[in-house]
Parts: structure tokens; sequence; C-alpha cells
């Protein structure tokens, strides 16, 4: 490098190593499909992962409605060990479900309850492992499992390592 008379360096032109690629008659080698094939299922994992975080922020920040029981209870349901408390986004959500269920004509009582609350405090409450199912039966409907992350550390259900 060199100065100017004050010091400042000048700067000093030369072909980019870049340019030099572009001179290369033959294409550069392909990666091998498996570890290319790897990378493109890591990169869709973290996708999913962030879409999934970014969901469960909404649900959190959103009420929901909750059914109740006949006893005045949260409506849940048993489903391979995990009780589900089960949530709708909305009146037209909660008709639909009714309706599928063949419970159409009958008053479906409800709370409005924040979605972090359902996760943080009426989970713990469960006996055993409970997550959230929003909108059952929908084509739109998503669970909330029983894992850390999701629910409190304490109730999580331990997946062995799939974290």
């Amino acid at each position: 490098m060199t100065t100017g008379g004050d010091g400042i360096p000048e700067q000093q032109f030369r072909r980019s190593r870049l340019a030099d690629l572009d001179d290369l008659s033959e294409p550069p080698p392909e990666r091998a499909p498996a570890a290319a094939s790897a990378e493109a299922g890591q990169e869709q994992l973290r996708t999913a992962r962030r879409e999934f975080a970014v969901l469960l922020g909404e649900f959190r920040r959103t009420a929901v409605l909750v059914p109740l029981d006949g006893a005045g209870d949260l409506w849940s349901a048993d489903l391979n060990g995990v009780r589900w408390i089960c949530a709708f986004s909305d009146e037209e959500a909660l008709a639909r479900f009714a309706l599928a269920r063949g419970e159409s004509g009958r008053e479906w009582t409800y709370r409005t309850v924040l979605g972090a609350r359902l996760l943080d405090v009426m989970v713990p409450m469960l006996p055993g492992p409970g997550g959230v199912a929003l909108d059952a039966g929908s084509t739109d409907g998503m669970l909330f499992p029983p894992v850390a992350g999701i629910v409190p550390d304490a109730v999580a259900v331990d997946l062995g390592g799939t974290r």
C-alpha cells in the first residue's frame, strides 16, 4: 500500500478474484446430493421451528374461547394419555366443532381465556401431561403439546433429546 503526501493510503486497483472465477469455462463441481439434501432438511427444520415460534407467540397473546363442561370446568379431552384443553379462535370455530360433534342444538357455555394463561396456569393444574388443542377438528387446528418451551418445564414431557 502506498500513501500520498498527506499520509492517507491511496487506493490500489486490482482485478477481483470474483472476476477470475467468471473466466472459468468449466462449471464448479456440484455438492454431493446427500450433503445438499441434509442441508436442505436442516434448513426446513429451522424454518418450521421459527414459524411455530411465531404461532406460539401469537397464541400466547390471544384471547381464545374455551367451552365449559357440565361441571363448569374447562372442557378437555384425553387422547393417548395426554389431556387436551380444547380452545377455539372464535365463535364460528366453536360452532363448526359443535356441528361436527352433532351437538349444535345445545347451548355451549364458554370462557374467554388468554392463551398464555392456558399454557402457564391451566395446563399445570391438569392431572398428568396436558396441552392445548386450538380449533380441534378443523383444517386450521393447532396443537400446543406438553413439551419444554410451550408449557412450564415442571409439567413438560421429556422427549429424550429430540430438541
